[in-house]
């Protein structure tokens, strides 16, 4: 997981619609980017629909929320459409900013060990400083628990 006030490493990854986002687009506005394992399993899907819930709040207190997985672009899409996420969902096949996040560690589950995302967030401010980092977040807890630092 990257330090709270290390300077957030740029990115450009494409969306759902195939449009394609940098980090450095969002200068002037605060960045929730969260890191997620998989669209349509459970624990993604609360968490998702979680922020989709909160995202008027945290617009109006002057936050996006960038949702990453290595899901494609049209996984995304079809997670979209299927619970109206109102937010942007970028596609990082290739790891390149996951693992520039260092969200890709190794994982047990179950017994067998594998490689994939943990479940982290990060907050990043204005001038694109990391100020808060949550790793191993509880799903459906972390939009409210992110909107309330946003709100302190």
């Amino acid at each position: 997981m990257l330090e709270v006030g290390t300077k957030a490493p740029d990115f450009k990854l494409p969306d759902q619609n195939g449009e394609i986002h940098s980090l450095s687009e969002y200068k002037g506005q605060k960045v929730v980017l969260y890191f997620y394992p998989k669209d349509n399993t459970a624990g993604c899907t609360k968490q998702a629909c979680s922020f989709g819930e909160l995202y008027p709040q945290f617009r109006e207190n002057g936050a996006v929320v960038l949702g990453v997985s290595k899901d494609s672009v049209a996984s995304h899409k079809k997670f979209e459409e299927k619970y109206g996420l109102p937010f942007t969902l970028l596609s990082d096949t290739e790891l390149t900013v996951i693992k520039a996040y260092d969200v890709w560690k190794e994982k047990k589950n179950y017994g067998k060990v594998s490689m994939g995302v943990v479940r982290t967030t990060y907050l990043i401010d204005e001038k694109g400083v990391i100020v808060k980092a949550m790793d191993k977040v509880k799903a459906a807890e972390n939009p409210t628990d992110m909107l309330n630092i946003l709100t302190e």
